[in-house]
């Protein structure tokens, strides 16, 4: 089947949210105007510069920041404080240190310009400020979390980094499953999650990491080395070096009876193991990353006895991470000149040459020629993530797709089980025809690439054998039906579909629910409805069907009123809950899921407000 060309999507934005005066982001070293104060240039710690002349949109840019007028004074407010001098003609002075001081009399006395109740609101470590040559009032600050700018002399701040690239996304922890959204690792912030549905990452655990670590010092003891990248499943596990040796152990890293001595690698094999990906369900395969200038992509079918190189035609540069797809034979890394994706065989050693295909260059000005750091597909293989340097973490339907066929639930792209008359996605085919149980499924699109149908509400489980009539032939897969499975319906850009009842606009960062108001879920797997609905059919406009299951909602594990739970008026396989929001003093992002039956659904961010 033919490769589809990658339509990435932003995952969140760059920016953090740490309780600062805004959003925060990686560490900017300097800061300033452009002489006529039209343009307000920063320099971030990679050495990148970018402009912004609306400050709100960055882009990258030339330059470099003028030499700062330094001063002199008997005082400084902190010891090893650099005073800065403000505008020719201003009697202001300014002292960078752990926070940003103000003077108006040469530094007599200092005002304390970033603290607030003992508390940085901006973040410590100050590096570099800039006063508009046209007011000097307007002052921007750099440090270690972003760029600052206040309009009243640093008596109030706000952030400018909600556009800035300059995330250090280095790990994808995690992509969404339901039950939690993105998490990632980052070189200077610690581990971050996107909450479904959100815009800013939020500090989170960093588990994976800190027992990844424990891991490596682990084996480094056992194996008298320095092991600097580990992967396994189940007992399965593989330990790689900081010279290209790789080990395997199958009893969860007890005995490592694959010695160097005994494991065959390619010629000229010298580098840092920088990755490992191990398949889930086959570990005798795996996938190794290395830096250096030896053979840089190895793959193993043989339980780590025998590598071989998959370089090809990539190009020269740092490799960071990989992930695959067994499947269907699909291998993506994230280099350090982009994303490159290959169709080798995983099942044998072939020796059929491999030719890699840049996805990166479909990726928005600027991050397409960034570095990627790593690549992630899914728990269902159908969407790859990648995480770019600075510009945080983007998502497209995997290319691969179209070579196997996948069913997932349409709302949030799992494969958790379907219900009598939700929506599920046929991904990788044009389906023209579907049954089960000897029930017809109706077909309610279909695209070359994905197909939707509906469950005949007369479906019962616990499994449906499917049959797919498709235009590549007829295929027959499993499917775990239950009763109810509830799920909320998630756009392909990650917002959940809610609504404010009142005025029937969509809820979201611009229009945020209301304390005491009405708010409308849309979601698909609730099941049965009275009275009985036909598959396949639009709900009616007047008296739609109401669910049979009681369905309760969850705002941050509180229990909200049900005011109804029917069939979407209009629509084929959507139902509306609609709730009744409470007085709320907890204001702001709130974690949102249902529950019917017994069965919890996907969990998605809503923002409150007055």
């Amino acid at each position: 089947m033919a490769q589809t060309a990658p339509d990435w999507r932003r995952v969140g934005n760059p920016a953090v949210d740490l309780q600062l005066a805004g959003p925060a982001t990686g560490p900017v070293k300097n800061v300033w105007f452009s002489p006529d104060g039209a343009s307000l240039f920063a320099k971030t710690e990679s050495g990148k510069v970018f402009r912004t002349n609306d400050f709100e949109t960055w882009t990258e840019a030339a330059g470099e920041a003028p030499a700062p007028a330094e001063v002199n004074v008997a005082r400084r407010p902190e010891p090893a404080a650099v005073v800065l001098a403000s505008n020719p003609g201003s009697s202001r002075i300014f002292a960078l240190g752990r926070q940003l001081w103000g003077s108006g009399d040469g530094g007599q006395t200092w005002l304390n310009l970033t603290t607030y109740k003992a508390a940085a609101v901006v973040g410590p470590g100050q590096h570099s400020l800039a006063v508009s040559p046209n007011n000097d009032q307007e002052i921007v600050l750099a440090n270690d979390f972003g760029v600052w700018r206040s309009m009243d002399g640093g008596m109030s701040w706000d952030g400018l980094n909600l556009g800035l690239p300059n995330l250090g996304a280095k790990r994808i922890l995690s992509t969404p499953n339901g039950a939690v959204g993105t998490r990632i690792a980052t070189d200077r912030l610690g581990a971050l999650m996107l909450p479904p549905g959100g815009a800013v990452w939020e500090p989170a655990p960093a588990r994976e990491i800190e027992a990844e670590n424990r891991a490596m010092q682990n084996y480094s003891a056992r194996l008298k080395a320095s092991i600097t990248a580990v992967g396994g499943a189940g007992n399965v596990v593989y330990a790689g070096g900081d010279n290209g040796r790789i080990w395997e152990s199958e009893d969860g890293g007890q005995t490592w009876p694959n010695s160097p001595e005994v494991v065959v690698l390619p010629m000229g094999t010298t580098g840092t193991v920088e990755r490992l990906f191990v398949d889930p369900v086959e570990p005798r395969v795996a996938l190794a990353v290395l830096s250096g200038k030896g053979p840089r992509v190895l793959r193993t079918t043989t339980n780590g006895r025998l590598w071989d190189p998959l370089d090809g035609n990539l190009p020269d540069g740092q490799v960071n991470g990989i992930t695959a797809d067994r499947a269907s034979g699909s291998v993506y890394v994230a280099t350090a000149k982009g994303i490159f994706y290959a169709h080798v065989d995983l099942e044998g050693l072939s020796t059929d040459p491999v030719m890699w295909t840049n996805l990166a260059d479909r990726l928005p000005a600027g991050a397409s020629t960034a570095a990627a750091n790593d690549v992630r597909l899914d728990p269902v293989g159908v969407q790859l993530y990648a995480a770019i340097e600075g510009y945080g973490v983007y998502a497209t339907p995997a290319p691969h797709r179209t070579r196997t066929l996948r069913i997932v639930n349409t709302a949030d792209y799992t494969n958790r089980a379907a219900a009598p008359g939700s929506l599920l996605s046929v991904v990788g085919g044009h389906v023209n025809s579907a049954s089960g149980g000897n029930l017809r499924y109706p077909v309610l699109a279909a695209a070359e690439t994905e197909s939707q149908i509906q469950v005949p509400f007369e479906a019962v489980g616990p499994n449906v054998s499917l049959r797919l009539e498709t235009t590549a032939g007829t295929f027959t897969r499993g499917v775990a039906v239950q009763p109810v499975s509830p799920a909320i319906l998630v756009g392909r850009d990650g917002v959940p579909m809610l609504w404010d009842a009142d005025t029937g606009l969509a809820l979201d960062a611009r229009n945020t629910a209301h304390s005491n108001g009405r708010m409308q879920i849309w979601a698909t797997g609730l099941g049965r409805v009275h009275p009985d609905w036909p598959t396949g059919l639009p709900a009616p406009t007047e008296n739609p069907p109401e669910v049979v299951t009681p369905v309760r909602v969850f705002l941050d594990g509180q229990a909200l009123q049900v005011t109804k739970s029917t069939l979407v008026p209009g629509y084929i396989g959507f139902y509306v809950v609609e709730v009744q929001l409470p007085s709320i003093n907890n204001l702001g992002p709130s974690e949102l899921y249902l529950s019917a039956g017994g069965q919890e659904s996907n969990r998605v961010q809503v923002i409150l407000d007055r």
